[in-house]
């Protein structure tokens, strides 16, 4: 690479402002010639802490080999080359390998406890309360009434109606698929725990309002309140006027 990008110059200095040197540790046992050199290795930690937060399998050998190879003008990919793998591995390796792990955590928690069972679609749940069965909504335009808890793997609480004190009504159709599986699984005053995987959730594209990120599996607790089937045509089985809210 002759140059370069604006963006990679932008992420640098990003990645420059946005780190801050500890003060805990010893100082280094190398011996710089000069005040610069100290400058140079600082900006070098700088980089590495935010790096690392990024993403920490990083090969370190092959990421120090990219910024001596850049200095020294002898790049090993063009431009191109650079932009065509890096975002192949954004797009497909990363994801991929991210999901494997999903797979591999969910069939664990079902492994590892036994009143979780896994469904056809990988949502993952156990019911605590099945609750009035003949009560349960199944159709798009059923108007369901509930209290939820929704958390990421790491344990973060981002978003959570109980702690508002308050109750979420909508029309089943309108939640994320998970959602609606997890509420068809049990009846008014059911209550169930359940793990979406990222195609039951927000996917690949995340949620950057709640602090979702891309490719997330998510747990919740959800209480269901109530259920209000749709109108129907009795002859047809067919909805017949849209639910208000």
């Amino acid at each position: 690479m002759k140059r370069l990008t604006t963006a990679t110059l932008l992420l640098i200095g990003v990645l420059l402002l946005g780190g801050s040197c500890s003060k805990r540790g010893q100082a280094p046992t190398a011996t710089f010639t000069n005040e610069q050199d100290s400058v140079a290795y600082i900006l070098g930690m700088n980089i590495a802490r935010n790096l690392r937060q990024v993403d920490s399998t990083l090969n370190i050998e092959a990421l120090t080999a990219g910024i001596r190879d850049y200095f020294a003008k002898s790049e090993r990919f063009t431009a191109t080359e650079a932009q065509r793998i890096y975002l192949h591995y954004i797009n497909v390796s990363k994801p991929e390998a991210v999901l494997a792990y999903e797979d591999r955590f969910l069939e664990e928690v079902v492994r590892d406890n036994r009143s979780y069972a896994r469904s056809k679609t990988g949502l993952t749940y156990a019911v605590e309360e099945v609750g009035e069965v003949n009560l349960s909504p199944k159709a798009a335009y059923d108007t369901v009434s509930f209290r939820y808890l929704g958390r990421t793997l790491d344990g973060r609480e981002f978003d959570s109606s109980f702690e508002r004190g308050d109750t979420t009504r909508m029309a089943l159709g309108d939640l994320l698929e998970g959602l609606q599986e997890s509420l068809k699984l049990i009846g008014k005053g059911g209550r169930i725990m359940a793990y979406l995987p990222a195609a039951l959730g927000y996917g690949a594209e995340g949620n950057k309002e709640l602090g979702v990120a891309p490719n997330s599996t998510l747990y919740y607790e959800i209480e269901l309140l109530n259920v209000e089937p749709a109108a129907r045509n009795p002859r047809t089985n067919r909805r017949a006027t849209k639910v208000e809210f």
